[in-house]
């Protein structure tokens, strides 16, 4: 929807800017036409000023503290959906009905399976690389599985990719981890939920019983739904670049998990617990905390406060009380869970954190339910790329369905050296 136009005077330049505007957020001034008219462009290092694109899928409000997926706030999907739920919600745009679940989860399921020679993939890879690599490789190598699903103009062969995706990232998760520890893979289950299923590939062995503890289940369907999807971030823009130039969504996906492999986006909750291991014992709390204060000391409490969220992040409320209940049950004697938990008194009641907005985040609580759980530290970013599947392929799904979606091609400002005539290398 269009509002009034903005104009753009000086320098010899008149221009009407045209006003965008949302359902909801602010609104976007329309550079589309401002290179042509005046022979400028605009300078956004990290893009943290300009909208690439209009979606309808997730919207953020930092301020605030709102995250809302389709407009359904994530506190209620937290309380009252599944990831099976959220996943058709961020594809299709609605919640479906019972029958429609039922379909869609059954369509899902019948997809988990990896092609057989697809496990011969891994021994190509050494037992101590870094499951993210192999995450990257494995699912990139999926185009070369299923052609039958990688023509991007055909809506059917989209879709069936969009399933197989979220079906199989669980199992090419699960098998990365069993394959560095030495054990054999684990096949799908298709009697289990999506979050029990992984649970069981992850742990269970052959020799042995293996039953999902259903308080387990729920904090691994929460942490999926809590991840599912977060606006423009690096790696789904990522997906997007990707996806601009044709590329399959297999390889978009990869991409995105390649982004996301980086300590500044997913890998922050493993941060955290290495901060924690840091810090080691409570009475070395005041310390850290002194040091954090400290402006000249480089130190800082990795897990507090959001470069999104200005206020408080929506997901940690629902960590919170999911972190105390894993715990409950665990009964894990842990010390930096102590360490953990009094961090997260002070964050809550010092003056310091309290004004300064750093509230504890949703990558502080789902650390310690993955260490509880029994996760090694390693694999912390592979359960991000995960969850965060449904949401990179319902923008990949929009993306390529979007009619006004050009190639990805950003400006620069360049600053090298002017145009210059080669000298031969006699005369240098």
């Amino acid at each position: 929807m269009a509002k009034d136009p903005m104009r753009l005077v000086g320098e010899g330049v008149d221009l009407e800017l045209p006003v965008l505007e949302g359902s909801v957020g602010p609104d976007v001034i329309d550079i589309r036409k401002l290179y042509a008219a005046t022979g400028k462009f605009t300078f956004d290092p990290g893009f943290t000023s300009t909208a690439s694109c209009e979606s309808k899928i997730t919207y953020i409000d930092g301020d605030k503290g709102e995250l809302q997926y389709r407009g359904y706030p994530i506190e209620q999907l937290a309380k009252d959906s599944d990831y099976m739920e959220v996943c058709y919600l961020l594809l299709f745009g609605e919640l479906p009905s019972k029958a429609e679940k039922k379909k869609f989860t059954d369509d899902i399921t019948n997809h988990t399976m990896l092609h057989e020679q697809l496990h011969r993939f891994f021994s190509g890879f050494r037992r101590d690389a870094h499951p993210m690599a192999i995450m990257v490789g494995v699912v990139g190598a999926l185009a070369a599985f299923y052609h039958d699903s990688t023509d991007i103009n055909d809506p059917h062969q989209r879709m069936v990719a969009s399933y197989r995706l979220i079906a199989k990232i669980p199992t090419i998760a699960a098998m990365t981890f069993k394959y560095s520890i030495g054990q054999p893979f684990v096949y799908p289950d298709n009697k289990l939920s999506y979050a029990g299923n992984f649970l069981n590939m992850m742990f269970s062995v052959p020799t042995e019983d293996y039953t999902v503890s259903p308080t387990l289940e729920r904090a691994m369907d929460l942490i999926f739904i809590l991840h599912a999807d977060h606006e423009q971030n690096a790696s789904t823009s990522t997906v997007r670049l990707a996806g601009s130039s044709g590329a399959n969504p297999f390889a978009c996906i990869a991409a995105g998990i390649a982004c996301l492999w980086g300590p500044a986006h997913g890998g922050a909750n493993e941060a955290c617990l290495n901060m924690l291991e840091e810090i080691g014992t409570v009475d070395r709390i005041p310390e850290f905390v002194a040091r954090a204060k400290d402006k000249a000391d480089p130190f800082r409490l990795m897990g507090f406060g959001h470069r999104v969220y200005k206020n408080f992040d929506p997901r940690a409320t629902v960590m919170r009380d999911t972190a105390h209940k894993v715990l409950a049950e665990l009964g894990v004697d842990d010390p930096l869970f102590d360490v953990a938990m009094e961090l997260e008194k002070i964050a809550l009641e010092d003056e310091y954190f309290v004004s300064k907005k750093l509230y504890p985040n949703v990558d502080f609580y789902s650390g310690i339910i993955l260490r509880a759980m029994g996760f090694p530290t390693s694999m912390f970013t592979v359960l991000f790329a995960l969850a965060r599947t449904s949401g990179w392929i319902s923008q990949w799904k929009e993306m390529i369905e979007d009619p006004t979606q050009k190639i990805g091609r950003p400006r620069q400002l360049f600053t090298g050296t002017p145009q210059r005539d080669y000298v031969p290398i006699d005369k240098r």
